[in-house]
Order: C-alpha cells, then structure tokens, then sequence
C-alpha cells in the first residue's frame, strides 16, 4: 500500500506520522508559536529530528467556533513556510480548503492537500483533478467550523461517515484522480460528540472505505480532555498517544500529531510487540 504524491510515493506498509505546523496566531493548543515564518521552519526541522515522515502546514485554524481567514492572509502565512520546507526532503502536505491556495502550494512544491471540506469549495476537485500526481486527504466534516460543535451530528455517525467519504471519492473517480492519490480522514471533533468520536475509534474498521488508506487525527482533541479531565490542550499528550497507537493498531496508516517525538516511541514499543 502507498499513497501517490507530488514528489514521493509513501510506503504505507509501515505507519506514517505526520506533524502539525501550524503557521496561525489561534490554533487551539499552539496558536502563535510558530506563526512567523522562521519559527515555523524550525519547528519543521524539530519535528523531522523527533521523526515525522510528513509535515502539514495549516495557515488558517478550524477549531470549533474559529472565524474564517482571507485568501491573501493564508497565502502570506503559508507560502514562504512552503516555499523553505519543499526543500527539506519530505513529503509536504498542506491544510487548506480554498482553491486558489491549493495552486500556490503546489506550484511551490508541496506534495499533498489535506482538506476539511473533501474538495467541495469552489473548484477545488478541478485543481485536484487537473495535477498529475499530487495527493489529497478528504476529511469528513460536519457543518463548518464556526457552528459544528453548536449542532453536532445526531444518530449512529458511522454509516454517515463512511457514505460521506465514498461519495467524496467517488466524485474524484468522476473526474479520473488515481486511487493511489486518496487518503480519508474521519474527521475526528469536526461536529461529533464525545460519544461519536469514540465510535469512530471503537469501530474504526467500517472506515476502511474500498481499501483506501485511512489518516487519523486525534492529537489534542477536547474529547480526550472530555475522558481524561485535562482542559489544557498541551497537557493531553498521553492521551493523544494513546488514541494514535489505538487508531493505528485498528487500521489507521498515518497519524497526524504534534507531540511527534512521544508518538514515535509508542509505534516503536507497538511495532516490537508485533514482531
């Protein structure tokens, strides 16, 4: 198994992390500590010491009730990071939903977009659809960040979930993207419940969709704070390591994650364990 990207084919036979740079002054557990440029290029090299397979370099925030960037403010915040981290030697994958930031980054170099709506912005499936290699992760998303958590989905969220993102795939079939280029994202805290997060986790499997890779990003997420009672984002790293090793032992292929050295060492303990 490999995901097909700009410049690299990733061999998914192994579990992939992938650390988060996030170049905003409002991310939820790390907002401004890397928003200038040479900050956020040297937390890209940390986080390649610590042994990230992937950066993803995030200029807008999507926490729950976070107001919306201009296209000019995300393009100033990402590119020059873009710009230096191509030339670092990894696959580069960039958080964005708008189109025209989707262009930029990739004429810059990076090699992935990993986008909350799943391509359903603009015409962002035609900027997909018209590169020849590049990958994509379509996330599912319930509402928008500013009002996901205000009304949160009802019901069982699986099967939502997993129809969700066959027919965002199948969209991309429609317009003859490769497989090779699609990985899913259940989109863990975007409009679930704690209970509904949980789920997906417990019954991870169903999300499998047709075979396709499956990334997984609970790092920091409020529902670890909901079970463990930590308030302070930066203070759920057990908790994020263990959804990541969870999330992993039940089929997930790459974990996005900012404590990257922490998770590391879980995988490596894990990984023994299978030996």
């Amino acid at each position: 198994m490999h995901w097909q990207t700009s410049r690299f084919d990733i061999d998914l036979t192994q579990p992939k992390i992938m650390g988060i740079v996030n170049v905003t002054p409002d991310s939820f557990s790390d907002g401004g500590q890397h928003a200038g440029t040479r900050s956020a290029l040297a937390h890209c090299e940390q986080l390649l010491k610590d042994g990230a397979h992937i950066l993803d370099i995030g200029g807008e925030s999507t926490r729950p009730g976070s107001p919306a960037v201009p296209l000019d403010e995300e393009l100033a915040r990402v590119l020059p990071v873009v710009r230096e981290a191509a030339k670092l030697g990894v696959p580069l994958s960039v958080d964005t939903y708008k189109p025209e930031v989707m262009r930029a980054v990739l004429d810059e170099g990076a090699d992935i977009i990993n986008d909350i709506w799943a391509l359903r912005q603009g015409d962002a499936l035609q900027v997909i659809a018209s590169h020849p290699r590049c990958g994509v992760c379509l996330m599912h998303m319930h509402r928008d960040p500013q009002t996901m958590q205000v009304a949160p989905m009802q019901g069982d969220v699986v099967p939502l979930v997993v129809a969700f993102l066959r027919q965002r795939v199948d969209a991309l079939r429609a317009q003859n993207v490769a497989e090779e280029r699609i990985v899913l994202d259940p989109g863990i805290g975007f409009g679930k419940t704690v209970e509904q997060n949980f789920s997906l986790l417990a019954r991870q499997q169903e999300l499998l969709v047709e075979g396709h890779p499956l990334l997984v990003g609970w790092s920091r997420k409020s529902s670890l704070g909901a079970v463990t009672g930590q308030d302070v984002p930066a203070e759920r790293v057990s908790a994020s390591v263990a959804a990541a090793l969870l999330a992993v032992e039940r089929g997930a292929r790459v974990v996005r994650v900012h404590a990257v050295c922490e998770t590391v060492d879980a995988l490596a303990v894990w990984q023994a364990s299978m030996a």
